[in-house]
């Protein structure tokens, strides 16, 4: 005998595909779901599907948009572009308030063990862009793990040619960390990057 009928067991089915969401939370969201008034749920169904219709990538850079061209892309200086893997990305740098370029988001990164070639991912694209020929520089801001590091070093290698820039977030030490608990690598990445005071 199932522990829970058809229906709130499909819909704990459907929420443990979520990243982060295991059986308990599953249940904890089905739960709440049922708790909904029909108004509520409706809401949270067509928030849903609106999302699905309506988000799509930039034709351009490749993050999420409503059209074919997002606002960063139409409205800001095309000559430094931000690559990052994913659209998440460019959220986390957008609260910043930092960065005034434009972005290109991979959709992913190098990653032979998991059959990820560069040709997987979005880097003819950025080729396309920068020999378009205003960029004057590209930022790497892939993940400072193995992946991402050969990623950014592949396409470094392959945009020197053509005399753009290329350069890579820096790494070190978080504010508030101590050293003697701060692993040897961001430590000796922390020293041999450095900067005058």
């Amino acid at each position: 005998m199932e522990v829970f009928i058809e229906p709130i067991g499909r819909l704990m089915n459907e929420f443990s595909k979520l990243p982060g969401v295991g059986k308990k939370t599953a249940q904890r969201y089905a739960y709440r779901v049922i708790n909904m008034s029909e108004t509520e749920a409706h809401a949270f169904a067509d928030a849903i599907i609106g999302v699905k219709k309506r988000v799509h990538f930039c034709k351009i850079c490749g993050n999420f948009t409503e059209g074919d061209v997002c606002d960063i892309c139409r409205l800001r200086d095309s000559g430094t572009i931000c690559v990052v893997k994913e659209p998440k990305d460019v959220i986390a740098l957008e609260k910043l308030h930092e960065f005034k370029g434009v972005y290109h988001v991979l959709h992913g990164v190098i990653d032979p063990m998991n059959g990820v070639t560069p040709n997987d991912i979005r880097i003819r694209e950025l080729l396309a862009r920068v020999q378009e020929g205003n960029v004057q520089e590209v930022i790497m801001a892939t993940n400072p793990d193995v992946e991402g590091e050969a990623t950014a070093m592949y396409i470094a290698k392959i945009l020197k040619p053509l005399g753009v820039k290329v350069t890579r977030l820096a790494r070190g030490i978080a504010i508030g960390s101590e050293l003697e608990y701060t692993d040897d690598v961001t430590l000796a990445r922390a020293l041999i990057e450095r900067k005058e005071i």
